[in-house]
C-alpha cells in the first residue's frame, strides 16, 4: 500500500513539475537583436482597391518601433538582426490584387517621430539570396487572391539568405492586429520581448 502511495506522490510531481515548466517566449538572440528590417509579406498582392494600403502600415509599423527604442531600423537584410514581415489584411475572403509589382522597394526614407526619426536611402548592397525587398521576376497582372483576410505581423531571424523561408519566431495574425494608430501587434510583441526577459532573468 506504502508503495502505490509513493507511486502516486511521485507521478504528481512530475505532472505538476511539467505544468510548472514555463514555455520559452523568445529565445536569446532574439532579445539581443538590435537591427531590425520591416518588409511587406512578398506573397502579398497589390490591393487594386487601395494599392499603398501595405506601404502606410509599414510606415506606421517603423514609426512604431522608432518610438520603441530597442531597434535601430535598418534598409538590408544582411545587417538586420530581425526581419519583421507584415501584411494588411483585406477583411474578405477574396479580393482583386495586382501581382508582379515591387511591394517593397523604396530608393529613400524620410520619417519623423517621437525618438527623433530617420532619414536614410537604400545603401545598394547586394541583396541577400531571397530578400524580400527584391523586384519580382514577373510582370504586373491582375489576381484574385483568396484568403490574407487578416492581419500579420511575423518577425523573423535576420542576417541570412531566404530569411523569411524559415519558421517565424514570433507570429501575430488576427483581425485588426496592424490597426493604427495603436497597432496591437507591436504592442504585443513588445509585451513579449519584455515577459522573456523576466523569464531570462529569473534563470537560476
Amino acid at each position: 500500500m506504502r508503495r502505490w502511495a509513493l507511486l502516486l506522490a511521485l507521478g504528481c510531481c512530475v505532472v505538476a513539475g511539467a505544468k510548472d515548466k514555463k514555455k520559452v517566449i523568445l529565445p536569446d538572440d532574439v532579445l539581443e537583436a538590435r537591427t531590425a528590417l520591416v518588409v511587406i509579406d512578398p506573397d502579398a498582392g497589390t490591393p487594386a482597391e487601395a494599392p499603398l494600403g501595405n506601404s502606410k502600415v509599414r510606415d506606421s509599423v517603423e514609426r512604431a518601433l522608432m518610438n520603441w527604442g530597442r531597434f535601430e531600423l535598418v534598409s538590408d537584410v544582411s545587417t538586420a538582426d530581425l526581419v519583421i514581415s507584415i501584411r494588411k489584411g483585406s477583411g474578405k475572403l477574396a479580393q482583386e490584387t495586382i501581382g508582379g509589382v515591387p511591394v517593397d522597394r523604396r530608393p529613400g526614407v524620410y520619417q519623423p517621430s517621437d525618438a527623433g526619426g530617420r532619414v536614410g536611402m537604400s545603401t545598394g548592397t547586394p541583396p541577400m539570396a531571397g530578400d524580400p525587398t527584391g523586384m519580382p521576376g514577373e510582370r504586373p497582372t491582375p489576381r484574385l487572391e483568396v484568403g490574407g483576410n487578416e492581419d500579420l505581423f511575423a518577425v523573423y531571424r535576420g542576417r541570412r539568405d531566404n530569411a523569411l523561408d524559415a519558421s517565424p519566431v514570433w507570429r501575430m495574425q488576427e483581425k485588426d492586429a496592424l490597426r493604427t494608430p495603436d497597432l496591437p501587434a507591436v504592442d504585443a510583441f513588445r509585451k513579449a520581448v519584455l515577459e522573456a526577459e523576466k523569464q531570462r532573468a529569473a534563470r537560476p
